[in-house]
C-alpha cells in the first residue's frame, strides 16, 4: 500500500497560482501511475493531470493545458502540480492518487486507483 500526503493547497484570487504536493510513502515501486483529481462540492471527482512513473508520460484534462504542469521527483517520491492562472472553476478539493499498471493512456477512472490522499482544498475567488 501507498500512503500520500497532499499539501499546499490555499485561497487564491482569479490569475493567481499554486503549488500542490503529494508525497509518497510505502509501496511507492508500486505506482506505475499518479494523477491528480480535482473535486467540487456535490461534484463528482474528475482527473486533472497523470503522470507515468517509469515512462515520463503525461496527460492533462483539455481545460487545465498550458496552464498546469505536473511533475515527479523520484528521488523525494512527490509528486507536484503548478497551477498558474488560476480560474474560479478550478476551486475545490485535489486528490493526489497512485495506481498500478494502466494499458491505456490518458487519464484513468478514478476507480483505477488504490491509495488516495486526504485532499488539499483549493479556492479561487476574487
Amino acid at each position: 500500500q501507498v500512503q500520500l500526503v497532499e499539501s499546499g493547497g490555499g485561497s487564491v484570487p482569479p490569475g493567481g497560482s499554486l503549488r500542490l504536493s503529494c508525497v509518497a510513502s510505502g509501496y511507492t515501486y508500486a505506482s506505475y501511475v499518479m494523477a491528480w483529481f480535482r473535486q467540487a462540492p456535490g461534484g463528482a471527482r474528475e482527473g486533472v493531470a497523470a503522470f507515468y512513473v517509469t515512462s515520463g508520460y503525461i496527460k492533462y484534462t483539455d481545460s487545465v493545458k498550458g496552464r498546469f504542469t505536473i511533475s515527479h521527483d523520484k528521488s523525494k517520491n512527490t509528486l507536484y502540480l503548478q497551477m498558474n492562472n488560476l480560474k474560479p472553476e478550478a476551486s475545490g478539493l485535489y486528490y493526489c492518487a497512485s495506481g498500478s499498471v494502466w494499458v491505456s493512456d490518458g487519464i484513468p477512472p478514478p476507480s483505477h486507483f488504490t491509495s488516495w490522499g486526504q485532499g488539499t482544498q483549493v479556492t479561487v475567488s476574487s
